[in-house]
């Protein structure tokens, strides 16, 4: 049984930071890809950023490229989502999710398991 747990999530003004934590048990192998993705009201969920275990390739949506950035700690099964300069646009529930390969994918019906979500409010 897999559980993926994020937290770290929170209230935040216009161009503060706030990093999330995905906490990734039953996982038997560390080099899966792991990412986060977030979906905002009345919107679909979209792809933030994912990370392969196994080389540290990423991929990262434009709409956030160069504020945030992902990354691993392999040891712990941990992926973290450092945000930087956020804007109220960024404002969604942002999700956690692994992968059961160790090639990066963007999409939604690529990845195997999701946590239950963490909200990110950024006030203008």
């Amino acid at each position: 049984q897999v559980t993926l747990v994020e937290s770290g999530g929170g209230l935040v003004q216009t161009g503060g930071s706030l990093r999330l934590s995905c906490a990734a048990s039953g996982l038997i192998d560390s080099n899966y890809v792991m990412g986060w993705f977030r979906q905002a009201p009345g919107k679909e969920r979209e792809f933030v950023a994912a990370i392969s275990g196994s080389d540290g390739s990423t991929a990262c949506a434009s709409s956030v490229r160069g504020r945030f950035t992902i990354s691993r700690a392999n040891a712990k099964n941990t992926v973290y989502l450092h945000m930087n300069s956020l804007k109220p646009e960024d404002t969604a529930v942002y999700y956690c999710a692994a992968r059961l390969s160790r090639v990066v994918r963007i999409t939604t019906p690529m990845y195997d398991y999701w946590g239950q979500g963490t909200q990110v409010t950024v006030s203008s």
